[in-house]
């Protein structure tokens, strides 16, 4: 039987571990307000730039768009036996299934690709640390971006663009895919496996709009007749990699929302049974403080009992 003073070291330590998971809880609460204001904030200007990028799509023609330098990065530029991967996961852990299930998705996709020259990206030092394990495949590493989280910048995502980009026109890959978690409420997340690049032609209203140059919108909608200065080609030239740039700014800030609703949830879940423990302890301690009176009760009992004998 455990001594009291046992079971009192044993409920003190709980009792800070519980002070720490609730801090971490209260903490992660504050972060994960700004971190929607961001998301919310971000979503007008990548909504905008995918409809500009359509209404000049449907002012191309073929040859402007052959002149404009960025075909490559629509479907039909490459196909090799390499392939990209963009992983994004935390710096930190105590936050869930957020990173295991990153990783089962990065796992599956690993097997699926496994016959092929991989090059990663990683963001957050648990995806990094996984990817580094990784001794049977051929894989290598282009990039590492960690410490990140959770004070994301446009910077940021400015970096792995223009490396995304990179890697996909000097390495000549197939394609470059992106594993990330999108974050849909603070009770669920939702893993998100896709292609970044090649990008899809409907992107700039190509093909179809771009034979027909200047009749109609990508939704349909009549255009005014626009002056380009210094030309379409080289707006789309401009346009196309701040679109990507912009798309993978919002999914460093979904990741970044769904980490601290994971964490925030987490740390609740083990408040709680940090609490329920104390409450087992408590009723422990009170059972051997109990156990341990009556004994002592029984042998002065039995003492006097003899003497009166």
């Amino acid at each position: 039987m455990p001594s009291l003073r046992d079971v009192r070291r044993h409920i003190k330590s709980v009792k800070n571990i519980q002070q720490i998971t609730y801090a971490m809880k209260m903490v992660a609460a504050a972060r994960i307000k700004r971190a929607q204001s961001a998301i919310l904030s971000s979503r007008p200007f990548a909504v905008k730039m995918e409809e500009m990028l359509a209404d000049l799509g449907a002012e191309l023609n073929e040859d402007d768009f052959k002149t404009s330098g960025v075909c490559d990065l629509f479907e039909g530029g490459f196909y090799s036996d390499s392939v990209g991967l963009l992983l994004i996961t935390s710096d930190k852990g105590l936050c869930g299934s957020f990173n295991a299930n990153l990783l089962k998705a990065a796992v599956k996709w690993l097997r699926e690709n496994r016959e092929k020259k991989i090059y990663c990206l990683a963001i957050g030092k648990k995806g990094r640390d996984f990817l580094r394990r990784l001794k049977n495949l051929n894989l290598e590493m282009e990039q590492e971006l960690i410490g990140i989280f959770p004070k994301i910048s446009y910077a940021h995502a400015e970096m792995t663009g223009e490396a995304v980009t990179n890697l996909y026109r000097a390495k000549k890959t197939a394609k470059i895919t992106v594993i990330y978690n999108e974050f849909k409420s603070l009770i669920a997340q939702r893993i998100v496996c896709r292609d970044l690049l090649p990008l899809e032609m409907h992107i700039a209203g190509l093909p179809a709009k771009a034979v027909v140059a200047g009749k109609t919108s990508a939704s349909g909608e009549k255009l005014r007749d626009f002056n380009f200065e210094p030309g379409k080609n080289l707006l789309l030239r401009a346009l196309l990699p701040r679109y990507i740039k912009a798309q993978i700014y919002r999914m460093l800030l979904e990741s970044q929302s769904a980490e601290l609703a994971a964490r925030m949830n987490a740390m609740e879940s083990a408040n709680k049974n940090a609490g329920e423990l104390i409450d087992a302890l408590t009723l422990k301690l009170n059972k051997t403080r109990q156990a341990m009176i009556t004994k002592e009760l029984s042998e002065i009992v039995g003492g006097a009992e003899a003497l009166g004998g």
